[in-house]
């Protein structure tokens, strides 16, 4: 059974940085590409960063390129997310994502809040 469980979210101010952690049980980075998304109330969960399956390449979306670091450490199954410099655009709730073809995993998310 595929389980994704989210945490380190918070409220920061603006050029500040938080840990985000996402652990994982149920199936390996082999077969499943995993990531983060975003959602903010009235508008549609956007990407933010994935690990691919295939060669571990790792993607980012613009709006995060060169100030979020996506990772992962196979020897405790969890997912990082590093986030610097964060905007008041950062603020979100952001998710953990799991996917292998059409299959596709959620965590329950957690808030991020970026304000001064």
């Amino acid at each position: 059974q595929v389980q994704l469980v989210e945490s380190g979210g918070g409220s920061v101010q603006p050029g500040g940085s938080l840990r985000l952690s996402c652990a994982f049980s149920g199936f390996t980075l082999d077969d499943y590409a995993i990531g983060w998304f975003r959602q903010v109330p009235g508008k549609e969960r956007e990407g933010v960063s994935c690990i691919e399956s295939s060669d571990g390449s790792t993607h980012y979306s613009d709006s995060v390129k060169g100030r979020f670091t996506i990772s992962s450490d196979n020897a405790k199954n969890t997912l990082y997310l590093q986030t610097n410099s964060l905007k008041p655009e950062d603020t979100a709730v952001y998710y953990c994502n799991a996917r292998s073809g059409l299959l596709y995993y959620w965590g329950q998310g957690t808030q991020v809040t970026v304000s001064s």
